[in-house]
């Protein structure tokens, strides 16, 4: 036994495996994020579905995704679990993607609303300032209070992530996939 196993440790064994195909986020030519099987992925196709999905496989530019339905669910003694009842499958050409993340909805501009309440408080805050020097008796210490308090909200607010935090594809990102197949198409 002792004289087997130096020639066991000594033995090399050569092994073969043939690496999977993978989709890489750029940003310019900066690598973000890297996504393989086996990954979970969170992203908004074409059609404005969003799905936040583990990756079962990537092939010949198509992703295979699968979505967990997870709910929680009421025990006989009045606590929950958290259970899955099911999943869906679904495959996407990885050029349907059109975000990494959740792409926001186009409805309501909270960007612009942002700028518009911190132009309407610097507006309030000039005209509060303005009464001030000419009639002191006038003046309102809780109106500039709350002019100077609606324009640093409608700052915040506007300063707030565009498209709820979602890395669209197009001019700043981009999509590429990397085919790792020895056969050549």
């Amino acid at each position: 036994m002792k004289f087997f196993l130096p020639i066991l440790l000594l033995t090399s064994v050569s092994s073969f495996a043939q690496s999977a195909d993978f989709i890489m986020l750029k940003k310019k030519d900066k690598t973000i994020e890297t996504f393989y099987s086996g990954s979970n992925i969170s992203l908004t196709t074409e059609s404005g579905a969003f799905i936040n999905a583990l990756i079962n496989g990537i092939k010949n530019d198509t992703l295979y995704l699968q979505e967990f339905i997870i709910r929680y669910q009421p025990t006989t003694i009045g606590t929950y679990i958290i259970d899955t009842l099911g999943s869906y499958h679904y495959k996407y050409h990885y050029n349907q993607v059109v975000a990494i993340g959740r792409k926001e909805k186009t409805n309501f501009n909270n960007r612009g609303s942002g700028a518009a309440l911190l132009g309407g408080g610097i507006v309030l805050t000039l005209a509060s300032g303005v009464v001030y020097i000419a009639d002191r008796s006038k003046f309102s210490l809780p109106l500039l209070l709350a002019a100077v308090g609606l324009g640093t909200a409608g700052y915040f607010w506007s300063k707030g992530k565009k498209n709820g935090g979602a890395m669209v594809i197009g001019k700043k990102y981009r999509l590429v996939y990397m085919n790792m197949s020895n056969k050549k198409i």
